[in-house]
């Protein structure tokens, strides 16, 4: 078994412990373990990346949901590092899913936890739709069977960094969000960066304290 494999392995078996001890089981659902290692390589996905608006009507798998996830913000270092680069590594993103027509989950809206590779219902509802008008009725949002929210808490790095913050925050997100673009061709999935929405909306529909900077609908291509 190789030192990667083992590595996550007991990530994953810490989570178990804390899981037990310390959280209710009702909200939260451990993810399958991420691949290191996959079929194609970052040179094809890089030349076959493109937006993607329209999904067939399929479910989304509970692994596929698990490595994009991942891909955006999991951790890959047993000090804390992660899939994307962080400005001091103070690490402001904040990732939610809201989920619609995903195997094992119920509709709603999930908080990605990096560190136990789980994620947390936080709202029991399916709210696409309402994203759907929030962010100037784009239909790929609507028909995705779950779309990524890629969400900041801008403070968390002017602490270490003051008003130049804002522009590392803006960068982090581009990293994270281009992870997701490549992990889902790898995948053989679409999906397509959307910035224009009403921020205002989108934080109501959400219920979050963070600031929303990307929305990432994904499904499997046509």
């Amino acid at each position: 078994m190789s030192r990667m494999k083992k590595f996550f392995i007991s990530i994953l078996c810490l989570a178990d412990l804390v899981f037990a001890e310390n959280f209710d089981a009702k909200n939260y659902f451990n993810l399958p373990a991420p691949d290191v290692k996959g079929k194609v390589s970052l040179e094809q996905t890089l030349a076959k990346r493109r937006s993607i608006r329209e999904y067939r009507d399929e479910k989304l798998t509970i692994k596929e949901l698990g490595q994009l996830l991942w891909a955006a913000q999991g951790i890959t270092a047993n000090w804390g590092g992660r899939t994307s680069p962080s400005a001091g590594a103070t690490y402001p993103l904040e990732i939610y899913v809201a989920a619609g027509n995903v195997e094992m989950l119920e509709p709603g809206v999930y908080h990605y936890i990096p560190e136990y590779h789980r994620i947390e219902r936080v709202l029991n509802q399916d709210i696409r739709n309402k994203l759907c008008i929030a962010a100037l009725g784009q239909k790929p949002i609507e028909k995705a069977p779950a779309t990524i929210i890629i969400a900041a808490n801008f403070s968390r790095t002017k602490k270490r960094y003051g008003e130049r913050a804002t522009r590392y925050v803006y960068m982090e997100v581009g990293h994270a969000g281009q992870n997701v673009y490549l992990q889902a061709e790898a995948l053989g999935l679409g999906t397509v960066a959307i910035g224009a929405f009403d921020d205002g909306q989108i934080k109501d529909i959400l219920k979050i304290k963070e600031d929303v900077l990307y929305l990432f609908p994904v499904g499997k291509k046509f």
